[in-house]
């Protein structure tokens, strides 16, 4: 399996509900590093998994949808846990939207899969890994 990954940085505020979350349960910032994986098992005909400069675009512009909010303000966020592992899945989404809309190039339709993952720090993160 081929793969390439592109990365970008997303700021937002959020809070949670439950006592599991100790501290978190305020209002609190959460920065992270956000790594989009794109695999396919072949190459497509300009030998690439898929244009690096369009995956980066596209991740770009979707952080960007997101980036400097307050998660709790969102309308598609109206009761959620915003987790880092809840917010890992929702921009695989988004991207695999964006994959099935052609933004990425025809040649993204060969993807087989995309995972992403956030990082918390250098020491946490968590993944979500979806099939296209």
């Amino acid at each position: 399996m081929f793969s390439i990954t592109v990365r970008d940085h997303l700021m937002v505020a959020h809070s949670f509900r439950g006592e599991v979350f100790g501290p978190a349960q305020r209002l609190h910032g959460a920065t992270f590093i956000v790594d989009a994986t794109f695999r396919r098992a072949e190459l497509d005909a300009d030998n690439i998994v898929v244009d690096i400069g369009l995956a980066t675009q596209e991740l770009g512009a979707l952080v960007s949808e997101l980036n400097y909010r307050n998660l709790d303000d969102e309308p598609d966020f109206a009761g959620i846990n915003t987790s880092t592992e809840f917010l890992a899945k929702v921009i695989a989404d988004r991207l695999a939207d964006r994959v099935r809309a052609g933004t990425l190039g025809e040649g993204a339709r060969g993807l087989a899969g995309i995972t992403v993952t956030l990082h918390e720090s250098h020491v946490a993160w968590a993944s979500y890994e979806r099939s296209l």
